[in-house]
């Protein structure tokens, strides 16, 4: 399966990058292509509504930045992966500014190929995933009709277990 995450923490030991390389590692011991960009260190930049996309692009980003990158993994892509820090009640900037500019790539649909989605996220307060979890289910469960592999927190008994039982069943 070809796997795309998306780390959006700047921290490189921080929790989240913990769980996005235990995914990594599981994932790679049972044969799975991933491909993780580092959304934080890319210069990726905020949606400007402008409908190129909609129109005269024809599904491309008037944008010329480092989304290109992640539009070329994207097209292909069985399974998602999100992962990053709670910055007030929410995913971190870094990521959600690349979430958003997914506008042009997965709407009205997602590729054919893009089937799953997980989520991981860390937290100093184990209550403050509401804002996140509500992105998850709805953006992507819900409106693309992706398979919810799972939310996974640095708050949740033995994580690590979940993610590789996770990866073993995809």
């Amino acid at each position: 399966m070809k796997v795309l995450v998306l780390n959006g923490s700047p921290r490189k030991r921080g929790e989240t990058a913990r769980m996005v390389s235990i995914f990594v590692e599981a994932a790679g011991q049972c044969g799975h292509d991933v491909k993780v960009f580092d959304v934080c260190k890319m210069d990726i930049h905020g949606c400007m509504a402008c409908e190129f996309c909609h129109g005269k692009g024809e599904g491309r980003c008037a944008q010329k930045d480092d989304m290109a990158k992640i539009y070329a993994e994207l097209a292909d892509t069985e399974m998602l992966v999100l992962a990053a820090p709670i910055y007030y009640h929410g995913i971190s900037g870094q990521l959600k500014c690349t979430i958003d500019r997914f506008y042009s790539a997965l709407y009205p649909t997602a590729p054919a190929t893009l089937k799953k989605v997980a989520m991981f996220l860390a937290s100093g307060d184990p209550d403050m995933y509401d804002g996140a979890r509500f992105s998850y289910d709805g953006d992507f469960v819900g409106y693309l009709g992706l398979e919810g592999c799972g939310i996974f927190t640095n708050h949740d008994a033995d994580v690590e277990g979940r993610i590789r039982e996770m990866v073993a069943s995809l």
